[in-house]
C-alpha cells in the first residue's frame, strides 16, 4: 500500500476519505478511499485532476478553478457536495493552461491588471464592490472605491458586473499534499506570459516546507490561508486534523516571499471572538499588515442546525481583531448578519467591509 506523502515528510495524513463511484463499474451509492485517490490520477507522466467547475464570479472577481476532493472533511464545509464527494471532469495542467488563455482572450483590453502584492481575494473590493450599480443605474454607489474606470467593468458569471483581475485562483478541495498538478499547472500558466498571477485558497494541511518550496519554484505568488480555529481541539472536531502546522504557516509562507490573506469563520458556538483575537495576535508576530477577513458561518453540511453570528457578535470580533493589532481586516458575508438599513449603516461605521 502506498505510504501517505504527509507521513513520508513527517506530518499527519489528514481526515481526507472522498466518496466516490468507480468508473465503469455500477455500484449503488458511494464507495470511500483518500482524496489522492479518489480525484487525483496519472497518465503516464502528466497528473489530472477532478475539477468541478471554472468560473469569474463575485466578490474575488477572478478566475477560480474549483477542485474535487479534500485532505480534510470539515463539517462545516460550504463545497461539500464537490470537495467530498468526487465530481467534475478530468483536467491536465496543459487544460488548466487553456482555460486561464481564454480568460484573457475573452477580456482583452478590458482585463485589469492587478500587482503581484494585490493578487488576492481580499483587495479586490477595494477596486469594485461588484454591485453593478455603474452600470444597471448609470451611477456608482455610494460604497463605490471609484477606483475601476467603467472600461474595465464587465459581466461576471451568475449576473454580477465587475473586473476581471489578472489572478488564476485554485480554490474548493485542497489537494496541496500532492503538489506535481499544482506545480505542473502553474508553470504551464506562467509560460503563457500573459501576466497572470496564480493564487491558492488553501486550509494550509499540505503546505509542508518542502512543498512549499516547490511552490515557490513553479511561480506561485500567494496563498489565502484558511484558519479554521485557533484551539486545537476545536479544529480536530471541525475539519478531522490538528493546526499545530497550520498557526505556524504564516511565518513560513513569508519567508519564503509569497503574498499571503488569512480568512476565519465566526462560527457560533465553534469560532468565536476568543479564538479570532488569538489568531489576529498570532499573525500580528509575523507581520500586523496581513490582510485578515473575519467572515460569518452561514448553516450547511454537518453544521446546518447552527446558526449565523448576528452583527454584535461580528463587530466585537473586528474590534478585538483590531485591538490585537491587525492594520487591514474586513468583515465577510456580511448578509448573513445584517437584517436592516439601520444596521448597514452601524456596520460601515465601526468596521471595513
Amino acid at each position: 500500500m502506498e505510504k501517505c506523502r504527509l507521513v513520508e515528510q513527517g506530518f499527519k495524513q489528514g481526515s481526507c476519505l472522498t466518496h466516490y463511484q468507480p468508473e465503469r463499474l455500477y455500484v449503488p451509492g458511494y464507495l470511500k478511499d483518500t482524496a489522492c485517490k479518489a480525484t487525483l490520477k496519472w497518465r503516464d507522466d502528466t497528473p489530472y485532476r477532478l475539477i468541478h467547475a471554472y468560473q469569474h464570479k463575485a466578490p474575488e472577481c477572478y478566475l477560480s478553478i474549483y477542485q474535487s476532493g479534500c485532505n480534510w472533511s470539515c463539517l462545516k464545509c460550504h463545497s461539500w457536495d464537490f470537495s467530498q464527494y468526487a465530481s467534475g471532469t478530468w483536467m491536465s495542467p496543459d487544460d488548466i493552461a487553456k482555460i486561464a488563455l481564454n480568460y484573457v482572450e475573452l477580456h482583452g483590453d478590458k482585463m485589469y491588471y492587478e500587482p503581484r502584492e494585490r493578487a488576492t481575494s481580499w483587495h479586490a473590493q477595494e477596486l469594485c464592490r461588484a454591485c453593478g450599480s455603474c452600470i444597471r443605474f448609470g451611477e456608482r454607489s455610494e460604497l463605490c472605491p471609484g477606483k475601476l474606470e467603467l472600461d474595465k467593468v464587465v459581466l461576471l458569471d451568475g449576473g454580477n458586473f465587475g473586473p476581471a483581475r489578472n489572478i488564476i485562483s485554485f480554490t474548493g478541495g485542497d489537494l496541496a499534499c500532492q503538489p506535481e498538478w499544482y506545480v505542473k499547472a502553474t508553470e504551464k500558466i506562467k509560460n503563457l506570459g500573459k501576466n497572470l498571477w496564480v493564487l491558492f485558497e488553501t486550509n494550509g494541511y499540505g503546505l509542508t516546507p518542502k512543498n512549499l518550496d516547490q511552490f515557490k519554484e513553479a511561480g506561485i505568488d500567494a496563498f489565502w490561508l484558511d484558519i479554521k480555529a485557533y484551539d486545537n481541539e476545536v479544529h480536530k472536531r471541525l475539519t478531522g486534523a490538528s493546526n499545530e502546522w497550520i498557526l505556524k504557516l504564516p511565518a513560513e509562507i513569508l519567508d519564503r516571499g509569497f503574498v499571503l490573506e488569512v480568512s476565519s469563520l465566526y462560527i457560533p458556538g465553534w469560532v468565536e471572538t476568543d479564538q479570532l483575537e488569538k489568531i489576529a495576535k498570532l499573525l500580528v508576530q509575523v507581520d500586523e499588515n496581513i490582510p485578515y477577513a473575519i467572515i460569518a458561518f452561514y448553516p450547511q453540511y454537518k453544521l446546518r442546525n447552527v446558526p449565523s453570528p448576528n452583527l454584535e457578535q461580528m463587530l466585537e470580533a473586528y474590534g478585538a481583531a483590531k485591538q490585537a493589532g491587525l492594520k487591514n481586516i474586513r468583515l465577510g458575508n456580511i448578509g448573513r448578519f445584517i437584517r436592516s438599513k439601520e444596521d448597514y449603516e452601524v456596520l460601515i461605521k465601526h468596521a471595513k467591509v
